[in-house]
């Protein structure tokens, strides 16, 4: 596909920009300040420079954060339904409309809402739907497994089932299936698993690409594998991108509450992005847990914009198109 039709084709869907200032699932402040960092980064001028439409919806409400402790293993559920509410609703809208919604984070409790979301439109629509959940945590626990009670720790159990109904049943798909298998979710990037959470990966049969695994095969293998059977010509994938700035090594991304160290490089980081926009099958994308309160003059938050222009087809490639390995840029899901 040549540059002049990528963007043609990119502009018959738009993005839709959906803020979610809220640190509610978290387990520091600061994460509510995260949209609107991204916005000051450039994000939709970013976009736009690509050809690309952006429609920026604004921010979601909700309800403040109460700063409590946990009940029943569980800090400020009913704030955490609500927020994930009015995430679902705004992601379904967006999708309804045919847009690709990007939810700005907040953090990564948040997911539940936009993940719900995607899962009843493929539902709907009977696309094949996959999460690379790019984080340096599972996002796994459980009430019972939690040492916090932090909602950010626990929305991928809940996507699987595991967790209160009012989460768990959040994509009301037919028979009450959670709105994800464990077989449909890549954890990339993974290095801090509580002891209780690692034994339910492995039991729910995660596919998880470790930071060791990322050091031991590289990140080119590590996202061959990821995006593998992605161009299947008999099945039209919905690619959803769940990208925690956590996944970052924060000695580039400082600005988020929980570092930890060992990260993915800035070059691998690009690759990664790359590589999905490789594929051609992004059609939604969520970023979470900017806390500007913890960066260094909005350094973290630009080079967050800098990593989902390349989502979005910027490429470091210097070799010519038609060499071997370099497929096209990111089209629309549909898209010519």
């Amino acid at each position: 596909m040549n540059p002049s039709t990528l963007h043609r084709a990119a502009s018959t869907r738009p993005i839709a920009l959906i803020g979610a200032p809220t640190d509610i699932g978290a387990s520091a402040r600061g994460a509510a300040m995260g949209p609107d960092a991204l916005r000051v980064a450039g994000l939709q001028t970013a976009l736009e420079n690509h050809g690309l439409r952006v429609l920026d919806q604004g921010n979601l409400s909700g309800p403040a954060n109460p700063w409590q402790t946990p009940v029943q293993g569980y800090r400020h559920l009913p704030e955490v339904v609500q927020w994930n509410q009015s995430v679902f609703d705004a992601v379904s809208a967006a999708l309804h409309q045919g847009h690709l919604p990007i939810l700005l984070g907040g953090d990564h409790c948040l997911g539940l809402g936009s993940i719900s979301a995607v899962a009843r439109h493929c539902a709907a629509l009977g696309k094949p739907l996959r999460v690379l959940w790019l984080d340096a945590h599972a996002d796994f626990n459980t009430s019972a497994l939690t040492p916090s009670g932090n909602l950010h720790g626990m929305p991928l159990a809940c996507l699987c089932g595991l967790g209160p109904e009012a989460l768990t049943q959040l994509a009301s798909l037919p028979g009450g299936a959670p709105a994800l298998r464990p077989q449909q979710i890549r954890l990339i990037g993974v290095r801090s698993v509580d002891p209780g959470e690692k034994r339910l990966v492995h039991e729910q049969g995660l596919e998880v690409f470790d930071m060791r695994y990322i050091d031991e095969v590289g990140m080119r293998q590590t996202m061959q594998q990821a995006l593998a059977g992605l161009d299947a010509s008999d099945a039209d994938f919905h690619l959803h991108v769940s990208f925690d700035v956590d996944f970052l090594d924060p000695e580039i991304a400082p600005g988020v509450a929980t570092t930890v160290p060992g990260g993915p490089t800035y070059r691998e980081a690009q690759l990664c992005m790359e590589m999905i926009a490789d594929s051609g099958r992004l059609a939604s994308l969520d970023i979470v847990e900017l806390n500007p309160a913890l960066d260094l003059r909005n350094r973290t938050a630009e080079l967050a914009v800098d990593l989902v222009e390349s989502l979005f087809g910027k490429s470091t490639l210097m070799r010519a198109p038609s060499s071997p390995g370099v497929r096209a840029a990111w089209r629309p899901p549909g898209g010519a």
